[in-house]
């Protein structure tokens, strides 16, 4: 069954993006392969704030060869027939994605978003690089109110010039 995994940049104070929503504190060390991160999902599921800001820097928020979930009450789906808009019955949606054959599914962005799916018992890893900022606020990874989850840690490695740690839990 493919998984879905909450894979983001984190400062190590908690937040997932600055107080404006920039994200211009996140290293790009060139020990981590991204396009070896990249190869391991076909399927991104995307928040409708995190969607606009994507949409903004070109692209229409998707990318080729990636089937594109945005979840929103709000968007119509005429206006980005390069995604799919989910508005309603996300826990339906994304329980019969996980038992169709692919890639794992990357829950690509959005606090809120992840928050909701996490509820739902929908989340199956958070793999979190710590950046080592402190913003002193902004978005944060998990905002309230919000439900304690437990977790299991599966892997964790350091980038010593970045200072990076990247940490992988799997939700209990």
């Amino acid at each position: 069954m493919r998984r879905i995994r909450y894979c983001l940049a984190a400062s190590l104070d908690g937040y997932i993006a600055g107080p404006k929503g920039e994200a211009d504190w996140i290293v790009m060390d060139p020990e981590i392969d991204f396009k070896a991160l990249w190869s391991q999902f076909d399927t991104l599921l995307i928040g409708r704030k995190t969607f606009e800001t994507m949409a903004q820097h070109g692209g229409g928020g998707s990318s080729p060869g990636v089937k594109t979930l945005v979840f929103s009450r709000t968007l119509k789906p005429s206006d980005y027939p390069k995604v799919t808009i989910v508005a309603d019955n996300a826990k339906k949606t994304l329980t019969t994605l996980k038992k169709e054959p692919g890639k794992d599914i990357w829950l690509f962005g959005g606090g809120s978003l992840f928050a909701s799916l996490l509820a739902e018992k929908l989340v199956d890893t958070i793999e979190v690089a710590i950046v080592p900022v402190l913003l002193g606020g902004g978005i944060p990874l998990l905002p309230p109110p919000a439900k304690r989850a437990k977790l299991n840690l599966i892997r964790q490695k350091t980038y010593q010039k970045s200072g990076i740690v990247s940490l992988e839990y799997a939700v209990k």
